[in-house]
């Protein structure tokens, strides 16, 4: 990688980089107002009822965990100047309940990069999401496609 993350242009991204971010904690405050908010089923919200689901205990919502890799994503990952976002997300897995006190991490694969031939000023690139735990294990993996503005727009 010659150009750091936060710098790129879709020219710097290139098929089969990994890379990885964060270090981030869940708490059982967060994950439990998070769940109140948005996903408010017994399993994130109810101790007691969490005990007695499949789960044996509080898990965060998916979206939780969606939503912290989110956060890695942009303090990490996503340029400041060439992202344009993205039209969306496909084969989103939740592989492995997030509990309280899981520290989790983001790796990003880059799958593929396609030049636009529409708009020669930007492409896309298809990322593998993976959320690690603490244990390296994959709690969480999607892919999507992103879309960026390119560096030289006339050399498309």
């Amino acid at each position: 990688m010659t150009v750091a993350p936060k710098d790129r242009f879709f020219e710097d991204f290139r098929t089969g980089e990994v890379m990885e971010y964060g270090n981030y904690e869940i708490t059982e405050q967060e994950l439990v107002e998070f769940a109140r908010r948005y996903d408010p089923q017994p399993f994130h919200i109810d101790k007691a009822a969490a005990e007695k689901s499949m789960f044996g205990g509080l898990i965060a919502s998916g979206w939780m965990t969606g939503s912290v890799v989110m956060r890695m994503l942009v303090d990490n990952f996503i340029p400041v100047r060439a992202g344009l976002g993205s039209p969306g997300l496909d084969e989103l897995r939740w592989l492995k309940p997030v509990r309280p006190g899981d520290r989790l991490r983001v790796r990003v694969t880059i799958g593929e990069t396609r030049r636009s031939r529409s708009k020669p000023d930007r492409g896309s690139v298809l990322v593998l999401q993976e959320a690690l735990n603490q244990n390296d294990e994959v709690v969480m993996t999607v892919k999507g496609w992103g879309m960026y503005l390119c560096r030289h727009p006339e050399q498309a």
